[in-house]
């Protein structure tokens, strides 16, 4: 084989690996998210742009959950208008200021070694 060609198979093998873990990574992000009548439509509309931690540490009200989506969907998320509020109501009704703090997935080298996020001092 000409170096030209072990490059060429080089490249093709690593976009492919890339590809894999998007998938992989974007299958974890889609199962955060709670069930709903409306999940599928929020990992549609907001996924496109987020991760999912970023919806789900939220704790928004209902008033502040419509200024989001209005706001993001002059952004150019993309949500039909007969989905507008129920994508709302799932939204608040999920991470609402009523919902628990979110807690972070640890992953395993956390675990392992004992470190996640670092509390800062309030003194």
């Amino acid at each position: 084989m000409s170096h030209r060609t072990i490059l060429l198979l080089v490249m093709i093998l690593s976009a492919a690996g890339m590809v894999r873990l998007g998938a992989a990574q974007g299958a974890k992000l889609n199962e955060d998210l709670p069930a709903g009548s409306m999940q599928q439509k929020a990992t549609t509309a907001c996924l496109e742009c987020h991760e999912a931690r970023i919806i789900l540490q939220q704790r928004l009200s209902k008033a502040a959950w419509v200024k989001e989506v209005d706001k993001m969907v002059k952004w150019g998320a993309v949500v039909d208008a007969n989905d507008r509020d129920g994508l709302i109501d799932y939204l608040s009704t999920n991470f609402g200021p009523e919902q628990p703090a979110y807690k972070p997935t640890r992953t395993t080298s956390e675990k392992i070694t004992g470190r996640g996020a670092v509390k800062k001092s309030t003194n």
